[in-house]
């Protein structure tokens, strides 16, 4: 009988479609041929605001996602040795995706009562902020579209241990 759900080889193997197809859309260029300056500076300039607004929600989606993180170290210190890489991790992500300084974190509240339940939680944080990451690799302009790959590969191999982890956390 096959097994179902998520496995490790169909994790990686998505992991690897997705930073193959992050490399390859950027490997295009946008210069259209066409020489006009004036075209080139309005594109230029909604192109900067574009980044800028992905940027923003990839960056708030990490801001939440280390806020959830914060919340459960504080409520489960347990889970401190297991969670602490993985939220330094989000931590950087979060610095590499912010223009400017890192946004304040957000609140974050778990409603789990136990460490595996919010062990749990987060792994269902990391599959959403992965899919967040995934969904504006379709707008992004190449370099952003490389970190949001990443971000966005990280993301599910977090939720992928996380989910691991859960099943071995006491309840």
């Amino acid at each position: 009988m096959r097994r179902t759900g998520t496995t490790r080889r169909g994790a990686l193997a998505a992991t690897g479609a997705l930073a193959a197809g992050a490399v390859l859309s950027g490997c295009g260029g946008d210069d259209d041929g066409t020489g006009g300056g004036t075209k080139k500076s309005a594109h230029g300039a909604s192109a900067v605001r574009a980044e800028k607004t992905l940027r923003t929600s990839a960056t708030r989606t990490t801001a939440t996602l280390l806020a959830g993180y914060e919340h459960v170290l504080r409520a489960h210190p347990t889970t401190a040795t297991a969670l602490t890489p993985l939220r330094d991790a989000v931590r950087a992500h979060l610095e590499a995706l912010s223009a400017e300084k890192a946004p304040a974190l957000g609140m974050a509240r778990s409603r789990a009562t136990t460490p595996a339940a919010a062990v749990k939680e987060l792994a269902a944080a990391e599959r959403s902020a992965a899919d967040a990451c995934t969904a504006l690799l379709l707008e992004a302009p190449g370099e952003l579209a490389r970190l949001l790959a990443s971000v966005a590969a990280a993301c599910a191999a977090h939720a992928y241990l996380l989910t691991e982890l859960a099943k071995e956390t006491p309840a």
